[in-house]
């Protein structure tokens, strides 16, 4: 079992940068293909950014591309998402997902574990 704990999120200007983390609680993070997902209000939840165990292998959406970067150190069981140029429409619950498939996805279904999600709301 693995248990995802976002944290960092809040409330920043437009043009400004937050940086939201994930900490796993698993012996087998080392294992784990992680993502990023988020949820604006009256919206479906959508791929953001993923990243393989090692590191080497990133992805993520056009919308966020060249703005957001996801990382991870598999010493301390964390994955982070830094958000740079935030847009109002960035706003959104956004929610760490974990999958021990050994390999990166943008689907929902290609993730087996989730957190509670982090509130990130971007003012204009």
């Amino acid at each position: 079992q693995v248990q995802l704990v976002e944290s960092g999120g809040g409330l920043v200007q437009a043009g400004g940068s937050l940086r939201v983390s994930c900490a796993a609680s698993t012996h087998t993070f080392r294992s784990l293909a992680m993502g990023w997902f988020r949820q604006a209000p009256g919206k479906e939840r959508e791929f953001v950014a993923a990243i393989n165990w090692s590191g080497a292998t990133l992805y993520s959406s056009d919308s966020v591309k060249g703005r957001f970067t996801i990382s991870r150190d598999n010493a301390k069981n964390m994955v982070y998402l830094q958000m740079n140029s935030l847009k109002p429409e960035d706003t959104a619950v956004y929610y760490c997902a974990a999958n021990n498939r050994q390999r990166i996805g943008v689907l929902i279904n290609d993730y087996d574990y989730w957190g509670q999600g982090t509130q990130v709301t971007v003012s204009s």
